[in-house]
C-alpha cells in the first residue's frame, strides 16, 4: 500500500517535469530557428544607434521599442515617464604629454567619463602624479594639489569572474575625481576598465562630491596607461595638456517602456524581464546594453507566438538611464509600491550578448533554492551555474518589495573588451549565443510562471 501511495504522489511530479523539459526545448528550438532577438538589435544599434538619456537616439529607441512590443500584440504596452540627467560629451576630447624627454610630444587616446565637467576650450596643463587606485591617493594626500591624478590600477588579470575583478578597479573610475578634488587635483585620468592593451578608451559613469571642486575626469586608454606610466618612472616632471568640453545640462524628461501579457489565474502576480534602454554615447550600446532589452523583448513575443497565457503577469521592461543615474529603475520601484503591486522575480539581462552560462540571483534561501532546483532542466543547454549572488542595478530598488532578483549570467571573459567603448557595436555580437540567452530567459520565466518561486 505504500509503494502505491509513493508512486501516485511520484508520478504528478514526473509528468509535471517532464512537460516542463518539453516545453524549455519548444522554446529553445523556436528561437534558434526562429527567433527575432538578432534582427531587432540590427536596428536597435544600426538605425538608431547609442543612445544616452536625454539625447535625441534615447527618445527614438523609446519610441522603437513601444512600437515594436505594439506590433508583437502583447496586451498593454505603455511608457513610464522618469526625468533623466542630460550629460552631454561636447566634441571630441585631446590629451597630449607636452614634454617627454624620450619622445617629445605625444598624443593619448581619452575619453570623458560619465557626467565630469568639461576642462573649456583652452584646456589645462599639469605634471602628472601616478597613483593605483584610491588607497594610493590617499597615501599622497595633499601632495598632488595642482597636479593631474593618473590612476592606474590594472583589473586583476588573475579573477577568472572578470566583473569581480572589475568591481576591484572601479573605485577609482567611479569617486576618483571626488577623491582627487579633496586634495586639490585639477583633473584626473582613469586608466580603462579591461584586460586588454589596447587603443581604446572606456567610459563610464562618476559621481562628484558636492563639498569639493567638480574636476575633469577622463579615461585613458589602456595601452596609453602603459606608455604614461613608463614615462612617469623616468621623469616626474611629466606634463600633460587635457581638453574637453562635457556639461550637463537641465534634466529631460524621458520614459521606462512597459509591455505586459496579463496572467491568466494569478495577474496580481508580475515578472519583470528587461535591460537598460540607454546606452553610453560612443559605440553602438550592442551589448551594454541593447542584446537585453531585445531578449526581454522576445521573451514575451515567443509566448505570443507560442500562443500560450502564462498563469502570472510577464512584463518585458526597458528602463532608462542606468548608466549615469538610474533614475528608470528608481522610478519603476517606486510606483510599483506606489501601486501596492506583487513583483514575485525580477530578471535583468545586462552582462552582454554572450553564451549563457546560468544565473545570478539574489533573495530569501527558500526562493533560492526554488531557482537551484530546476538547474537539471537546463543542462542540455550547457547552462549550469546557479550559485552565483547578484541581481542586477536596474531591478536592484525592488528589492525591499520581496521579488527574488535574478541576473542572466553569460560568459564574461569578452565583456570588457567592449564595455563602455566605441567597439561596442552589432558586429561583436553572435547571433546564437544572443539567441541562446533569449531562450535561458524564457525558459527561466516559463518555469517561475507556471510554478511561481
Amino acid at each position: 500500500m505504500k509503494k502505491i501511495l509513493f508512486l501516485l504522489f511520484l508520478c504528478p511530479l514526473i509528468l509535471k517535469a517532464q512537460n516542463h523539459s518539453e516545453n524549455i526545448q519548444k522554446i529553445f528550438n523556436y528561437e534558434l530557428t526562429e527567433g527575432e532577438t538578432y534582427e531587432n538589435l540590427r536596428y536597435l544599434c544600426k538605425e538608431i544607434g547609442n543612445r544616452i538619456s536625454g539625447s535625441p537616439q534615447a527618445a527614438a529607441a523609446v519610441e522603437y521599442t513601444k512600437q515594436l512590443m505594439e506590433s508583437y500584440g502583447f496586451d498593454t504596452v505603455y511608457l513610464q515617464p522618469v526625468m533623466v540627467p542630460h550629460w552631454v560629451r561636447g566634441g571630441k576630447e585631446h590629451a597630449k604629454v607636452l614634454n617627454s624627454s624620450k619622445l617629445g610630444a605625444v598624443d593619448l587616446n581619452v575619453l570623458a567619463l560619465g557626467n565630469s565637467r568639461g576642462t573649456g576650450p583652452n584646456g589645462l596643463v599639469g605634471e602628472v602624479v601616478e597613483v593605483y587606485g584610491i588607497e594610493g591617493l590617499r597615501k599622497l594626500g595633499d601632495q598632488v594639489k595642482g597636479k593631474i591624478v593618473f590612476f592606474n590600477q590594472p583589473m586583476d588579470p588573475t579573477l577568472i569572474n572578470t566583473f569581480q575583478a572589475y568591481g576591484g578597479a572601479n573605485g577609482q573610475r567611479g569617486s576618483g575625481a571626488a577623491e582627487a578634488a579633496k586634495y586639490g587635483a585639477v583633473a584626473v585620468l582613469v586608466r580603462s576598465l579591461t584586460n586588454r592593451v589596447d587603443d581604446f578608451p572606456h567610459t563610464g559613469n562618476q559621481r562628484y562630491n558636492p563639498d569639493y571642486p567638480e574636476i575633469p575626469a577622463l579615461a585613458i586608454s589602456t595601452k596609453d596607461a602603459e606608455l604614461l606610466s613608463s614615462l612617469l618612472k623616468g621623469q616626474k616632471d611629466l606634463k600633460v595638456y587635457l581638453q574637453n568640453n562635457s556639461m550637463m545640462k537641465e534634466e529631460v524628461l524621458s520614459y521606462n517602456v512597459i509591455g505586459e501579457i496579463r496572467g491568466s489565474e494569478k495577474p496580481e502576480e508580475i515578472i519583470a524581464v528587461g535591460g537598460h534602454l540607454d546606452s553610453w554615447d560612443v559605440g553602438e550600446g550592442a551589448h551594454d546594453d541593447g542584446a537585453g532589452c531585445m531578449q526581454a523583448i522576445e521573451v514575451l513575443r515567443i509566448y505570443k507566438e507560442m500562443g500560450w497565457k502564462p498563469k502570472r503577469t510577464l512584463r518585458a521592461v526597458m528602463w532608462m538611464n542606468e548608466e549615469n543615474g538610474l533614475r528608470g529603475g528608481q522610478e519603476y520601484a517606486k510606483v510599483a509600491k506606489a501601486k501596492g503591486e506583487k513583483h514575485i522575480a525580477a530578471i535583468e539581462s545586462d552582462a552582454g550578448g554572450f553564451i549563457p552560462l546560468g544565473f545570478s540571483s539574489s533573495g530569501t534561501e527558500a526562493q533560492r533554492s526554488k531557482l537551484a532546483s530546476w538547474r537539471d532542466l537546463f543542462t542540455p543547454y550547457n547552462i549550469w551555474k546557479f550559485d552565483v549572488p547578484g541581481g542586477g542595478a536596474d531591478i536592484g530598488p525592488l528589492r525591499d518589495q520581496g521579488p527574488i532578483l535574478i541576473g542572466l549570467h553569460p560568459d564574461s571573459q569578452r565583456y570588457f573588451n567592449y564595455h563602455h567603448t566605441a567597439a561596442d557595436v552589432f558586429e561583436v555580437v553572435d547571433q546564437r549565443e544572443l539567441e541562446l540567452g533569449a531562450a535561458a530567459m524564457t525558459a527561466l520565466v516559463y518555469l517561475i510562471e507556471q510554478e511561481g518561486i
